[in-house]
């Protein structure tokens, strides 16, 4: 069962106007408009909703700055947003248009003075530290950038610990080996990071039904995260078509009981 702490995020992936759905970090496909996905969330009071651009870092341009805000002020939630933050300017202005967390990837390795700027002047629970793992062909974790394009010599542990002591107030740790094939979080890598740092560890990447959520908390998991099991419509997919309104999704998450 889920505990009264632990918090279930979606986490959705924009690319241009739209919300798109990939398969370990490729082959993006769109599935709809971020606006109504946020009232959607309004309505089953998500604790936060998480969104990146998947583009941004890529192609060296700025977050959607205008975007960003019209989604910020549909929220009734925490909004987190990640995707091309490279300044403490970005970063700021992304805060005043209503954002409340700012995920650095790319900027943690390559900007890591980023980190302690914005905790510094924001607070640590602005900050947090985007770390994408890939495994590579020896089955070694290696951290990834620029959108999982670009390995690093950063083993996942060693990176999760460097960042809070940046000054990160959590982390979202996301298996691009697992990400949008449903078969479940990589449970040993959830472990192996929550076990290693004091700060939150939000889990995504891989979540295929329900049960996948409580395993990464039971796992050391301070929160779920998960994008497609919520959002693509494909078939027996989509867990939140026709759940009725103003429940909560965290009673999604409980053992259904008989009166």
């Amino acid at each position: 069962m889920i505990g009264n702490s632990a918090r279930i995020i979606p986490c959705l992936l924009l690319r241009g106007e739209g919300l798109v759905k990939t398969v370990k970090f490729k082959d993006a496909k769109y599935v709809g408009d971020p606006i109504n996905a946020v009232r959607l969330f309004n309505d089953l009071e998500v604790d936060e909703l998480i969104f990146l651009d998947i583009e941004a870092t890529a192609k060296g341009r700025e977050p959607p700055f205008e975007r960003i805000a019209e989604i910020a002020g549909e929220a009734f939630m925490p909004i987190c947003y990640g995707g091309g933050v490279t300044s403490f300017e970005q970063a700021a202005r992304l805060f005043k248009s209503g954002v409340e967390k700012v995920a650095l990837t790319t900027a943690l390795i390559e900007k890591p003075e980023l980190v302690r700027q914005i905790a510094d002047t924001f607070g640590e629970q602005a900050v947090v530290a985007g770390i994408d793992v890939k495994k590579d062909w020896l089955g070694k974790s290696r951290a990834m950038v620029k959108a999982g394009a670009t390995k690093t010599s950063f083993d996942p542990v060693a990176l999760a610990k460097r960042a809070a002591e940046l000054g990160a107030g959590e982390i979202l740790l996301t298996s691009i080996d697992r990400e949008g094939t449903y078969q479940g979080y990589d449970l040993d890598l959830v472990k192996a990071v929550s076990a290693a740092v004091q700060i939150p560890v939000i889990a995504n990447g891989g979540a295929g039904e329900l049960p996948h959520m409580r395993q990464a908390i039971d796992a050391g998991a301070s929160a779920a995260a998960a994008g497609s099991l919520f959002v693509y419509k494909g078939p027996h997919r989509a867990v939140l078509v026709n759940y009725p309104k103003r429940a909560r999704l965290r009673e999604l998450l409980q053992p259904h009981t008989s009166a």
